[in-house]
């Protein structure tokens, strides 16, 4: 599985993105309706937002955790302390497990970022008993996410690039309004559900917005990269002034939906 986010190294996910997943999750949990004892595979594990909050949540008979870049999965072994968690690098396209082997398939921002993401869907059924649930949750990109929106109609309006990046940005999978819901059903699932969660991400001000950007994180924060310095210096300077909105540099906070839908294997 090839994946549509990059990442360097986990403390800059964390601000980029770590920290909100981690509020996102316990909504999520919520609506997958995990229950004790049951065996959980966190497809798209991240540095762990789902997977702990899942064990804090319930009492697990057993979590496996699973993602493609090792720089994540090394950051959840790091993390992890619970002993019925298991972290381990694979592909949420050809996942490594029997089939059955589950009582519940989760993926908690991961579906917009595989270009093969009904497969991966697929492969989530597959894994997961009869009468399982599979759940996926993703960013609302193109009309959900207004903080985000703001850096990327910034860089679209200065260059046919950034334009190009808005583009990618807006049209990844499963973020249009009922695409998920689609997919499970065309995999064959029942009593499928579709919802918004929302969370507000706060930040202290531009550098604590801008920051992880700005070090290559990220969709944009990989686009950021290959600007040249004049660029760079202009892009900086134009992101600033999106965030600043008029008013001192400072604390701001944005409204983001996220698409979850949840399905049952038949």
């Amino acid at each position: 599985m090839t994946s549509g986010f990059n990442v360097h190294n986990a403390a800059g996910y964390e601000q980029l993105m770590g920290r909100w997943s981690q509020k996102l999750a316990p909504q999520f949990i919520d609506f997958a309706g995990v229950a004790d004892g049951e065996k959980i595979l966190d497809v798209g594990c991240g540095t762990g937002s789902l997977t702990f909050a899942l064990a804090r949540a319930v009492e697990p008979g057993e979590i496996a955790a699973i993602d493609y870049s090792q720089v994540f999965v090394d950051e959840a072994i790091r993390r992890n302390t619970h002993p019925r968690i298991k972290v381990q690098q694979a592909d949420a396209c050809a996942l490594p497990f029997e089939g059955g082997t589950f009582d519940r398939a989760l993926a908690l921002l991961v579906l917009h970022f595989v270009p093969e993401s009904a497969k991966a869907v697929a492969e989530m059924r597959r894994v997961v008993r009869s009468g399982g649930v599979v759940a996926a949750a993703v960013w609302d990109h193109l009309g959900g996410m207004p903080g985000m929106r703001m850096m990327i109609d910034t860089v679209a309006a200065h260059s046919e690039s950034g334009r190009q990046l808005r583009s990618r940005y807006c049209s990844q999978p499963m973020m249009q309004p009922g695409e998920m819901r689609r997919t499970l059903a065309e995999q064959g699932f029942v009593d499928v559900t579709e919802t918004e969660l929302m969370i507000r991400m706060d930040y202290q001000d531009f550098d604590d917005y801008w920051a992880p950007i700005a070090a290559g994180e990220g969709p944009l924060g990989k686009y950021v990269a290959t600007l040249d310095a004049a660029e760079r210096a202009h892009t900086d300077a134009a992101v600033r002034d999106a965030y600043e909105a008029g008013r001192p540099d400072g604390p701001r906070s944005f409204a983001n939906v996220a698409w979850a839908c949840r399905g049952i294997v038949p």
